[in-house]
């Protein structure tokens, strides 16, 4: 019945919008009785920055983020497989996580299985990743976003980086594995 936009729409500025059906929308001021506002509605620099979006918003542009997405999806399933880091990466459309866990059927689904992901070990792919020149959510929980800024140097540069975070990432599971081990007294 109604769509919601935020940010997004505005290019990251402080933008957001909503529409509707006609029976719904006619609901609202000046024709119906519900009267909107907000202390942003109308904004021009954020209205410009919302219709510069939608201008670049192009079919070609979704095409690249999509194949970008899938690559970087691929090459970081095969870095970390090849490391030995259990791991799921997940997407919905260009949007996805790498988790550092197998999770409990396969699958990150809720609270339960996200808590166990191995915050260490993506700590130190976040850090090898960083030091190569692609900075990642810095949290383990946060998904990863692609944008058209995305072209195919900066894919190459997340690329290139994958195997050695990958590594970083399995010699932090492998020392914390040994800090773990009893030692016999």
């Amino acid at each position: 019945d109604l769509t919601i936009f935020g940010k997004v729409m505005g290019g990251g500025f402080p933008a957001a919008a909503f529409g509707g059906r006609a029976d719904v929308m006619s609901h609202l001021a000046p024709e119906g009785p519900v009267y909107q506002a907000g202390t942003l509605s109308g904004n021009p620099v954020a209205t410009t920055a919302g219709l510069a979006t939608l201008r670049l918003a192009t079919d070609e542009v979704y095409d690249h983020l999509t194949s970008a997405g899938d690559t970087i999806k691929a090459a970081a399933t095969e870095a970390l497989t090849a490391a030995g880091v259990p791991h799921l990466v997940q997407s919905a459309g260009t949007m996805f996580s790498v988790f550092f866990t197998e999770g409990r059927d396969g699958a990150v689904r809720d609270f339960a299985d996200a808590s166990l992901t191995d915050a260490t070990a993506y700590a130190a792919f976040f850090h090898a990743m960083l030091e190569a020149g692609v900075y990642l959510p810095p949290s383990a929980y946060e998904a990863w976003f692609l944008s058209s800024a995305h072209d195919e140097r900066a894919v190459q540069t997340i690329l290139d980086a994958l195997p050695a975070a990958a590594a970083a990432a399995a010699q932090s599971q492998s020392r914390l594995q040994s800090s773990t081990k009893e030692t016999p007294q």
